[in-house]
């Protein structure tokens, strides 16, 4: 039985759907109710996380508050559910002798290791980019993050950290990015650097799960295969759109029958090559396909993202639309 956290959410419905799909015993665990979700609790209640554990042989941890949430829960909140909710499953995932511990963690933890001074390179993010945080929720993350490698270390049991880019249908948390940019060129353009689609990021984990025990513990960038190499870092920081243009040369026409724009400069590019080599991972949805999708006037998106479509994070909008203001 594989327990997913986080079934009333993007991801952890996406991996509960898939899963139910393929006749694989799964349970849905979630603080909400929905169609997706067995299980309704908190992380923060330890007989419910121990009895929600019983038969279970694999976790697939999804489950927390995101950056989103900063402007409205506490810094307790945080650490009460992205922290403890992970130490607690991590405990009984150990009673239990679980196979596998995936857990689902952000690229956000790179934090401002990912901010080149002005008129600089690209930053090329790997897993051997060393973080450094710049609010709660890459905090927390982290935190979470070496809970599991000092579990495997001292346990043994198998945790794989799988940080993923941007996948979320919602509109970009920047107001300035929503006003100047249609929301389909904004999230085709982060296919280049800094987005993945909900159904690579699926395959990704059922991939862990299975490569979870001969690799013990390990983290890996989940984002769509960049056609870029570090070569190309100095003059995508100042001129990307020159750079596009050469491993694209169809871009510019396709983009101007829209009214779309790249971006003038990047400031970073996530690499996923210790992904798709390690686990085997072959994402469908690279920024070629979305591009010729668009080209052929067909939905960019997996039929799997469009099936879950947008959840919010918040039960009502904010002054500044469906994001509260962040506090840190």
């Amino acid at each position: 039985m594989i327990l997913v956290t986080g079934s009333a959410g993007h991801l952890g419905e996406a991996l509960v759907r898939t899963l139910r799909q393929r006749d694989t015993p799964v349970l849905g665990l979630d603080i909400k109710a929905s169609p997706f979700t067995d299980l309704e609790g908190s992380l923060a209640d330890r007989a419910f996380v121990r009895d929600a554990m019983s038969g279970v042989s694999a976790v697939i941890h999804t489950a927390t508050l995101h950056k989103p949430h900063v402007g409205t829960h506490s810094r307790q909140d945080f650490v009460d559910t992205n922290v403890s909710g992970t130490l607690k499953l991590l405990e009984a995932g150990l009673n239990q002798h679980c196979d596998a511990f995936i857990y689902t963690s952000t690229t956000s933890v790179f934090g401002d290791a990912m901010k080149p001074a002005p008129n600089e390179p690209a930053i090329w993010v790997t897993e051997q980019l060393e973080p450094r945080v710049k609010n709660i929720y890459g905090v927390t993350k982290r935190t979470a993050e070496d809970l599991c490698q000092i579990f495997h270390r001292n346990t043994g049991l198998p945790c794989l950290v799988l940080r993923t880019s941007r996948f979320f249908p919602e509109p970009d948390d920047d107001s300035g990015k929503r006003s100047a940019y249609d929301d389909d060129n904004l999230k085709v353009n982060e296919f280049l650097f800094r987005r993945v689609d909900i159904a690579d990021i699926v395959t990704a984990h059922l991939l862990a799960l299975t490569k979870a025990a001969a690799i013990g513990f390990d983290k890996f960038i989940i984002s769509a295969p960049t056609p870029f190499d570090r070569n190309d870092a100095e003059e995508l920081g100042n001129d990307a759109p020159a750079v596009l243009a050469r491993y694209f040369p169809d871009f510019p026409q396709i983009y101007s029958a829209r009214g779309w724009q790249m971006f003038q400069g990047l400031d970073r590019v996530y690499d996923s090559a210790h992904a798709q080599q390690l686990l085997d991972w072959h994402p469908v949805f690279d920024f070629r396909k979305v591009l010729d999708d668009v080209s052929a006037g067909r939905n960019y998106r997996s039929e799997l993202a469009r099936t879950i479509g947008s959840k919010g994070y918040h039960g009502g909008d904010f002054e500044d639309g469906i994001y509260p203001v962040s506090s840190f």
